[in-house]
């Protein structure tokens, strides 16, 4: 199971034959994705970026192609999943986490334009006609309650429902009670702009030391919102379930961790009411499936965490379709360039704050090489707790 078999009877998708990588530079992150051929002349499309590490995910990306993926069959997702995860011994963390994802999302694609249907026939079909998503990037400059009133109010004014926010600066552990009277007003701000029928998420960036968690879950309370995302460190994990005795709001995370063995301390713990898997960091379809199942089991509800391309997007579309407890999906989409759904074509629309049901085989996005040799990596790097991230202005 560890090792290629070749002499197997193969898929219509034919044998992969090749794996290659290719990065996008934008003005906020550089995109990564790779790019999956057979040999029966199909090419099947996955994304593998990371914010900070571009090139060294695609050079495992292209190391596991030889290891683990020349000549398999990409019908055969689980075993090709656990040769990915097991075969490579010491599994690869955040790195190897984004390598399985995005190929596992390169295998949908194939098998979609393999039999002419959509990925998400593939993952459970549909639960709903159209899928939910949130804003997030639209606060950009200046953190100011006013300021962050009003690009609210914008960006509701394009459809949006649901918007998403870090108004805590360079918080880190504690808050001065300057920085936490100026955070609450941020929220507080928002909330009054947009008024009571949009939903408003905080994220909390899993930074905040208990006592400062636990007066933001106090203070924050009167906003009704959504909920507080990854309030405390994933490294005091068994604290979360505390926080949320205490919480008026749903705690949501776990974009961190990137398959089920990771996830198992937070299920354990019930440290969550809602998780957050990412489809290109927790394991593409096949584990995020799988996630979206135990958290069913734990009566917790799944809210795709999404801060990547369209491409991203559109798979997670996909994924989510066939999910009963899914609730809504992250986009940062209103953030990018024109030029990024030129290099990821047929990327599928965020039209009034939903997207519709993809019909088009596969993931029906294909990559444009023109576009991503007119816009090289720029391998930039902000950092987020450094004054005035939020401006998302790479050094």
């Amino acid at each position: 199971m560890l090792t290629v078999d070749t002499t197997r009877p193969v898929g219509p998708a034919g044998r992969i034959t090749r794996v290659e990588t290719l990065t996008l530079g934008t003005a906020w992150r550089d995109f990564s994705y790779l790019r999956v051929h057979t040999d029966a002349g199909l090419t099947g499309v996955g994304e593998i970026t990371h914010p900070y590490r571009g090139r060294e995910t695609c050079q495992l990306a292209e190391a596991m192609a030889g290891r683990h993926l020349i000549g398999a069959d990409p019908f055969d997702v689980e075993e090709i999943w656990l040769r990915m995860y097991q075969g490579d011994f010491l599994r690869g963390g955040d790195v190897g986490g984004i390598v399985v994802s995005g190929v596992d999302q390169a295998l949908y694609d194939l098998m979609g334009k393999a039999l002419g249907v959509p990925a998400y026939r593939l993952t459970g079909g549909a639960c709903r006609s159209r899928v939910r998503v949130y804003a997030n990037g639209w606060y950009t400059g200046d953190r100011e309650p006013a300021a962050f009133a009003e690009r609210a109010v914008a960006t509701v004014a394009k459809g949006y429902t649901a918007l998403k926010f870090d108004p805590f600066g360079a918080g880190l552990g504690e808050l001065s009670r300057t920085e936490l009277r100026r955070s609450v007003d941020i929220v507080a701000a928002v909330r009054d702009a947009v008024g009571p029928d949009v939903d408003l998420f905080v994220e909390g960036h899993a930074r905040f030391a208990m006592p400062t968690a636990a007066r933001l879950v106090r203070e924050l309370a009167p906003f009704d919102l959504g909920w507080f995302e990854e309030p405390l460190p994933w490294t005091h994990i068994e604290r979360y379930a505390e926080l949320r005795a205490r919480a008026t709001m749903p705690i949501s995370g776990g974009e961190h961790f990137h398959n089920r063995y990771e996830y198992a301390r937070l299920f354990a713990t019930n440290a969550v009411d809602i998780i957050q898997p990412d489809l290109s960091m927790a394991g593409g379809f096949t584990e995020v499936r799988k996630l979206a199942a135990i958290a069913d089991q734990h009566a917790m509800l799944v809210a795709p965490h999404n801060s990547n391309s369209p491409l991203c997007t559109t798979a997670s579309v996909h994924a989510v379709l066939g999910m009963p407890n899914f609730t809504i999906l992250e986009t940062f989409d209103g953030l990018l360039e024109d030029y990024v759904f030129e290099a990821v074509r047929g990327a599928l629309p965020v039209v009034d704050g939903h997207v519709d049901l993809p019909t088009a085989p596969g993931l029906g996005v294909e990559l444009v090489d023109e576009v991503f040799a007119e816009h090289p990596p720029s391998h930039g790097f902000w950092n987020m707790f450094a004054e005035g991230w939020e401006k998302r202005d790479r050094r």
